[in-house]
Parts: structure tokens; sequence; C-alpha cells
């Protein structure tokens, strides 16, 4: 048993260390959202960090910036939203589809 017990430490430790390039592999991957048609864009990276937003100036109005304010937290929720998809997919890959929690 003592044997056993020792190749699955090192299969845990092979997996970590291969979760751990993923993770630097994503920092260097983005996901792009849209929201408005397209008025309001964000960019986000694989470790979920705002690299980019973009806003068309035609849905800048003063007189409705609560409009904008929804369209900008909609295209980064969404941008988000990607990029945690897109982490688990890669992480997935290496756990066998198995879901181990805390590891993402």
């Amino acid at each position: 048993m003592g044997k056993g017990l020792g190749n699955l430490m090192k299969q845990a430790q092979m997996v970590q260390q291969k979760m751990g390039r993923v993770q630097e592999e994503m920092e260097g991957r983005q996901v792009e959202a849209t929201s408005g048609g397209g008025m309001v864009t964000a960019v986000v990276n694989g470790r979920q960090k705002l690299l980019d937003l973009k806003i068309d100036p035609q849905v800048v109005d003063a007189s409705d910036v609560e409009m904008l304010q929804d369209l900008v937290v909609a295209a980064i929720n969404e941008a988000i939203n990607k990029s945690q998809k897109m982490m688990q997919e890669e992480m997935a890959k290496l756990t066998g589809g198995f879901n181990i929690p805390g590891m993402f």
C-alpha cells in the first residue's frame, strides 16, 4: 500500500505542476465580450484580469449614464464568465473531467 500511495503522490505533484503551467498560460490568453450590440467591449485574460475596455462614443450620453454603466458591467461580467469557462475547460483536461474543489 505504501508504494501505491507514493505513486499517487507523484501523480498529484505532476498534476499540480501542470496546473501551474496552465495558469501561467491563461495569463497570456484573452477573451472578449460585448454588450449593447457591440457598443461596449471588455477584454479579460484567462486569470480574470480586465485588460481593455472599449466604449463607442455614440453610447456616451450624459443624460443616461446608468445605461452606460449597465453596459460596462454586462460586458465585463460576460468576459469574466468566458474567462472562467476557458480556465475550467483547461483544468478539466488535466483532471480528466473530475471537479476538484478549490482548484479553480
